[in-house]
């Protein structure tokens, strides 16, 4: 009979799964696993500091295969007796490189300018790594399986099952539950625990020695893993601070992005920041939104129901607010951790005037809309000073003086284009508040399948205003975005305004009807604003109306749809180069 490296003995005709198998294909089952999550996290890590979901995530997996197949390769060179440590190897190096990964490029991206070489030198790495895991496991197991087809099937079904289950277990449970940083190192644990189960069965059963200073290298990555886990957050407090100029007073991750307030107190300066990029300041964000909100309100010839897609930090909703004729409002915003903090933070709460007191707010995450109840909101009379959030109460608001009522609210959390493929009913004003179209998934919600639901959505005199990237900085985006809304069958009228935390920047206000008119002209040149506004005043958005030679002129044609998401390419690559 044939005799292995390790002294076994493979007997002729069928034998079941003996023990060292088993152990390998859980390895295999459990590295691949890791292997995969360890490639989400580099691709995460690349979209969120790079940008551009799409090319990054491209990029990471097509790199990290070609590492793999090099890693492939050079396993060849490590000699039949050196198998088994160079595996326990293998799972020590991506628990090292693996957990510190996210931790080192975030501060490389803080501290430095070549923050892309650090990032794309951990790619590489691990790339490598995952590359030697799946042959030297395979040759490992070959003295423990009958057939080579058996051990090619057992070793690779393990690893095809296990990347399926790390798939989910990133997806469901890491990326909803946990910070970058600390899924990094969580998936390092798991590493660590596979060399320590392979080093423990193998000298147990004398296929390997004992070695010290394997024992004190795995001592040391333990005690790396851990502190690193115990620290992850405090480090990434300490490195992302370096990416604000002003102290950060809120940083967290939630399952859909990563929101950050910052506050200079001297000026009394309020920032929000999704994903790294500004979303408002306090000191000039009344520009944006007023622009954003009153042009359409002011021209509407109806505004009893309001709808508001996107806008989670309440400031949009606070200008509806205003106006005493509205009586359903509804705000769509995907991320309830967003809509949450605007209602509770202080700061935040402050700025957008506690519009979400006592709003009715519904997280939906099944299939169907059902009409509930809407919450009223009373407010009191220009006499009376307003109570803060935390003195605000439904059983007391029936004791205010005078009290008046301003709107029935709704907050629903949900993605906003399946808001309007399930939701019933016309409304009379909708406003598209969404951030800018530099992901895959932002840049859906301009494309014309979008735009055509909002459409269907929209009264037949009604108005829609749609937040569209600055006509300077990003001219081909916001033209690509005023193409598409044409092309769903909306009439535009482009506008623009200075909003100096961001520069020039552009909205369409959408009708179902012909702005050329005699009727649009008219109620143009007699518009004036019932509320009080902070900036807006019907000559400053008579200004907003003209734009300057070649504005809005472009060499393209072409617009966003869902399988053609031009825009994306616009935004990340044409956009911000200050050419125009």
């Amino acid at each position: 009979m044939p005799s292995d490296l390790y002294g076994s003995v493979r007997a002729p005709g069928r034998s079941r799964l003996n023990p060292a198998s088993a152990l390998l294909c859980l390895c295999m089952f459990a590295s691949g696993a890791c292997g995969i999550i360890l490639e989400y996290i580099q691709a995460s890590l690349a979209s969120m500091i790079l940008g551009n979901a799409f090319e990054q995530w491209a990029m990471v997996i097509g790199l990290m295969m070609f590492w793999m197949g090099f890693g492939s390769l050079i396993q060849a060179g490590i000699s039949k007796e050196r198998l088994v440590y160079a595996f326990i190897g293998i799972e020590i190096a991506l628990a090292l490189s693996g957990g510190y990964s996210p931790t080192l490029t975030y501060m490389s991206y803080g501290y430095t300018s070549h923050y892309s070489l650090v990032l794309y030198f951990f790619v590489s790495v691990i790339g490598i790594l995952i590359g030697l895991e799946i042959p030297v496991i395979i040759r490992i197991n070959n003295d423990f399986s009958k057939e080579l087809s058996t051990n090619l099937g057992n070793i690779l079904s393990a690893d095809y099952i296990g990347s399926l289950a790390g798939a989910l277990v990133y997806v469901f449970i890491l990326l909803r539950f946990f910070p970058i940083t600390e899924a990094a190192f969580l998936t390092a644990g798991m590493n660590f625990f596979l060399a320590l189960i392979t080093f423990i069965y193998f000298t147990r059963k004398q296929i390997i020695r004992r070695n010290i200073p394997l024992l004190v290298i795995m001592a040391a990555t333990c005690v790396a893993v851990v502190f690193g886990y115990m620290n992850n957050r405090r480090w990434q407090v300490t490195n992302e601070q370096s990416l604000y100029d002003d102290p950060i007073v809120y940083s967290k991750t939630s399952q859909y992005q990563h929101i950050v307030i910052t506050h200079f107190k001297p000026l009394d300066e309020i920032r929000l920041f999704l994903n790294g990029n500004l979303q408002l300041c306090s000191t000039d964000e009344a520009r944006y939104h007023e622009s954003l909100v009153h042009p359409a309100m002011a021209l509407a010839q109806a505004r009893s129901r309001v709808l508001i897609l996107g806008g989670g930090d309440g400031c949009a909703l606070r200008e509806v607010l205003k106006y005493p004729d509205v009586d359903q409002i509804t705000l769509v915003d995907l991320d309830p951790a967003m809509t949450t903090l605007a209602a509770t933070h202080p700061l935040l709460s402050r700025l957008n005037n506690h519009a979400f007191d006592n709003a009715r707010v519904t997280t939906l995450t099944g299939s169907g809309i059902s009409p509930g109840d809407f919450r009223q909101i009373y407010q009191a009379s220009s006499d009376t000073k307003r109570k803060p959030a935390d003195q605000w109460h439904m059983a007391d608001q029936w004791h205010m003086p005078n009290p008046r009522h301003v709107a029935e609210v709704r907050i629903m959390n949900l993605d906003a284009d399946k808001f309007l493929e399930q939701v019933k009913g016309l409304w009379d004003v909708i406003i598209v508040d969404m951030p800018d179209p530099s992901t895959p998934e932002l840049t859906k919600l301009y494309a014309k399948e979008f735009y055509l639901k909002v459409r269907h959505r929209l009264k037949k005199n009604g108005i829609a205003s749609v937040q569209s990237t600055s006509p300077y900085l990003a001219k081909e985006s916001y033209l690509c975005i005023g193409r598409t809304l044409t092309s769903a069958g909306f009439f535009i009228l482009p506008y623009h305004e200075n909003v100096p935390s961001f520069g020039d920047w552009g909205w369409f206000l959408c009708t179902r009807k012909d702005w050329d008119n005699g009727l649009g002209k008219q109620r143009i040149a007699e518009l004036e604003f019932s509320v009080p506004t902070r900036f807006l005043t019907p000559e400053v958005f008579r200004s907003e109306l003209v734009f300057g030679k070649g504005m809005n002129q472009s060499r393209h044609t072409e617009i966003n749809t869902l399988l053609f998401p031009v825009l994306l390419s616009y935004y990340n690559h044409e956009s911000w180069l200050l050419e125009y």
